[in-house]
């Protein structure tokens, strides 16, 4: 029997004969654990010419789980150093390949796509929209990419360039740019008041409205409950959702009381809740003429069939809303950590803000605000962003992947429905790759006159995955990333009170986070001007 039937039969028979001590639950499950791992050691077979991937032996049930029980970015970094970037380790009696270096990475995740599509079915994922969400879903075949096809279609379509029967109203650049200027008012007003202030509290919410208006067609007021009750509890999510949570390698663990794991579900399900309210009303006032919002789109294609390949048959409908889902919770947490920490390094190297100012100002002016068209003509500008996403590295590790089919990468022997985690904190403080990567140095990525990005070197840093994988709002990402800082920094000064200091040491989750600051500062640099 599979071990998680066999634990529920232990249990339901040893609850039929009286009540058990927590004792005789854990020596049961030990005993299962036990003979689960005997199962599987004789179960794998590598074929002859091959190896096994080398990797710690760790404990006896536990595996690696107590060294990893604290970063485990750092730690399976040190490890790939002793092993190479092939590596396995074990989370409980699974075994779980860990991938490091850039080179063997673009080998699985690009050239060798197919062999690494998979996601593993991990407990916590099944909390996820349901268990049918486009990100989670350990789902790799043709209803996924059908569906991954109409996601990335429509956050297209609501990017930039309007069409005739699209609302230009939700469109990222005018969005992002509307939002980023309340928040110079709201900063300013508050600094009218004299008040110090945690700067992430408002941009959680700026960032959350941006991607409501390209799903939803509208904003919500930065004290509305409802929106605040998502934002603000989204790192119940990102603790859970983690790469190594013991939980979803250990069955036993499942079945213990945990306090995360039910503020986890109960996320999901207020989530899920606040994205079905507006996709049953979109339901109700679609018009086919007038395609206002990404759930419109969706909409569109369900109804009306417009694909020619007969994508939109293989997404029912009530499926549209598990798509909305995964791009609204996608499209604020990445933007909004990307934010909370360049403004962080902003404040410990003002020399870095001045610099990037000056570039502001001597580009754009202070006659209109920064656009999407001023992306090449602010090369430090960009080589600053690349490196807040290289030294905070805000995603160490892509989300799970699994192998679907035996293979064989870099001479190692992996089966099918292998784990699979992709250590991009590694990359992108490789030695080999960066010079004094502990460094932070936006220097690193400009061309030896300082006019250009080097466009190699950016390609080096991972944070949001490779290949068929990758995560599907990257460019929407990256686009939000500018307008937000180039609108802040042309108006704006960032600092902290004098005598208080920021900490960033980072914390570790799905995106790693800082210690949140309440003592940010900020000082008009022009006086408020008619912009066009």
């Amino acid at each position: 029997l599979p071990l998680e039937t066999s634990m529920k039969a232990a249990m339901s028979l040893m609850g039929s004969q009286g009540i058990v001590s927590a004792t005789e639950l854990l020596l049961a499950g030990a005993v299962f654990c036990l003979v689960f791992l005997l199962i599987q050691s004789l179960r794998q077979r590598v074929p002859k010419g091959l190896q096994s991937p080398p990797g710690p032996r760790g404990f006896p049930i536990l595996g690696n789980v107590l060294e990893l029980r604290k970063d485990p970015h750092l730690v399976l970094t040190r490890l790939s150093r002793l092993y190479g970037d092939v590596m396995e380790v074990r989370i409980g009696t699974r075994p779980v390949l860990v991938l490091s270096g850039l080179d063997t990475i673009k080998q699985a995740l690009v050239k060798q796509a197919e062999d690494f599509l998979g996601r593993p079915d991990l407990h916590s994922f099944h909390y996820v929209t349901d268990g049918k969400s486009l990100t989670f879903s350990p789902d790799s075949g043709e209803v996924w990419r059908a569906r991954r096809k109409l996601a990335q279609n429509a956050l297209k379509t609501f990017s930039i360039t309007p069409s005739p029967r699209v609302s230009s109203c939700c469109l990222l650049e005018e969005h992002a740019s509307q939002e980023a200027e309340y928040l110079v008012t709201k900063f300013l007003q508050l600094m009218e008041e004299e008040k110090s202030f945690d700067p992430y509290r408002y941009l959680v919410v700026s960032v959350a409205n941006v991607i409501c208006a390209m799903c939803f067609g509208k904003r919500h007021d930065h004290n509305d409950q409802e929106l605040l009750n998502i934002v603000n509890t989204s790192d119940r999510f990102a603790a859970v959702a983690a790469s190594g949570n013991p939980a979803d390698f250990i069955p036993l663990l499942q079945y213990l009381p945990s306090r995360s794991m039910r503020l986890f579900i109960d996320f999901n399900k207020s989530f899920l809740r606040f994205t079905q309210k507006f996709v049953k009303e979109h339901y109700q006032t679609y018009d086919k003429d007038y395609i206002r919002d990404i759930t419109d789109s969706l909409i569109e294609e369900c109804l009306e069939k417009r694909v020619v390949t007969n994508l939109a048959a293989q997404v029912p409908e009530e499926n549209i809303v598990n798509l909305v889902n995964d791009l609204f919770g996608a499209g604020f947490d990445t933007v909004t950590t990307a934010l909370s920490w360049s403004l962080m390094y902003l404040v410990v190297h003002p020399h870095i803000q001045k610099r990037i100012q000056r570039e502001l100002d001597q580009t754009i002016g202070w006659e209109r605000r920064p656009r999407l068209s001023d992306r090449g003509m602010l090369p430090y500008t960009e080589a600053f962003i690349l490196e807040v996403f290289r030294h905070s590295s805000f995603m160490p590790f892509t989300i799970p992947h699994s192998t679907t089919r035996d293979t064989v990468l870099n001479g190692y022997y992996i089966p099918k429905d292998r784990c699979v985690f992709i250590n991009q904190w590694q990359v992108n403080h490789d030695e080999k790759l960066w010079k004094d990567p502990q460094t932070f140095n936006p220097e690193r990525f400009l061309s030896a006159d300082g006019t250009e990005v080097n466009k190699v070197e950016g390609m080096k840093v991972l944070i949001f995955g490779l290949g068929k994988r990758n995560c599907a709002g990257e460019t929407i990402a990256r686009w939000e990333v500018f307008l937000f800082l180039t609108t802040l920094l042309q108006q704006l000064e960032f600092s902290v009170r004098e005598g208080k200091q920021v900490d960033m040491t980072p914390l570790y989750g799905l995106t790693v986070k800082h210690h949140r600051c309440e003592h940010f500062q900020v000082k008009q640099r022009f006086p408020v001007k008619s912009m066009n």
